[in-house]
């Protein structure tokens, strides 16, 4: 049936999703009430609708800035870089309680994913000439080949500032991890042993 292959080609798309859960998926929604499947659809319009990018952090949020950036309780002097959404979430049940900034994704050359594609570039106009400006940049990019080139990428760039510290997540994250996968003490543990890093690596 050629609409059934059609949603099950389309869930088979979403990440960590199998041919096999894909086509349950399918099945269930198409056995599911038509309110059920009603509701899921309108809230996936909605959604896409209304979700859009905090311009300060690039976290997904329903307003202008998101409730972290906006929370004045949070530490402004620390920015948490990390690789996509869920990694905040993840971080933030360690505890941390400073701001963030979210890349979208991590440096790979290999499948043409350069500095241009992450939000690279607003990190650094964020940290450029403002009052408010952070002065240590943690950075919590995924413990793998990609996530290593990247934080090694942005402290870089960041070389040139010296009132910014750059520190990079420390021991109790196992290399090839995905940040979102830790559990809150691992993620606690790794913050509070962070290293300073410069254009050559963590010391």
């Amino acid at each position: 049936m050629k609409s059934l292959n059609r949603l099950i080609m389309s869930l088979k798309r979403l990440p960590g999703i199998g041919p096999k859960q894909a086509e349950r998926l399918a099945l269930y929604l198409l056995r599911a009430p038509d309110y059920e499947s009603e509701n899921f659809i309108a809230a996936l319009k909605e959604a896409k609708i209304s979700v859009k990018f905090c311009r300060e952090c690039w976290d997904f949020s329903e307003s202008l800035v998101c409730r972290r950036c906006a929370d004045e309780s949070r530490d402004k002097s620390l920015i948490c870089v990390v690789e996509e959404p869920q990694d905040v979430l993840a971080v933030d049940k360690s505890g941390y309680r400073g701001l963030y900034h979210v890349l979208h994704g991590a440096l790979s050359p290999l499948d043409g994913i350069g500095p241009e594609r992450l939000r690279i570039r607003e990190l650094l106009e964020r940290l450029k000439g403002r009052a408010d400006a952070a002065t240590e940049v943690i950075l919590a990019t995924d413990p793998d080949a990609e996530g290593e080139t990247t934080a090694l990428y942005i402290a870089t760039q960041l070389k040139s500032s010296p009132r910014i510290k750059v520190s990079r997540i420390g021991h109790g994250v196992p290399m090839g991890g995905d940040l979102d996968y830790l559990d809150e003490g691992t993620l606690s543990h790794a913050l509070a042993g962070r290293k300073e890093m410069d254009s050559g690596g963590a010391r």
